[in-house]
């Protein structure tokens, strides 16, 4: 799997509005907000990358099922199961 960003790039200060309670709790249980929210929006943007890829390429993907349903895949009659 590719990397979503460049893990050795320097780190920027960004303010955040967050929900007070929540804060509280993440200081009580000392949370590192910052690792948090990294992985957090890498998840993120790996689902909406995911996504985008899926739309992109569905014509190709539909034609290759179509390809398969009809004549079934090379390795077919090489399986021994």
């Amino acid at each position: 799997m590719s990397q979503v960003y460049n893990p050795h790039a320097t780190k920027q200060s960004a303010n955040l509005s967050i929900n007070s309670s929540l804060l509280s709790k993440a200081r009580q249980y000392e949370v590192n907000l910052s690792a948090t929210l990294e992985a957090a929006l890498v998840e993120k943007i790996r689902r909406i990358e995911r996504e985008r890829w899926l739309e992109d390429n569905k014509k190709a993907i539909a034609a290759v099922n179509h390809f398969v349903e009809e004549k079934g895949l090379f390795a077919d009659s090489y399986r021994t199961i």
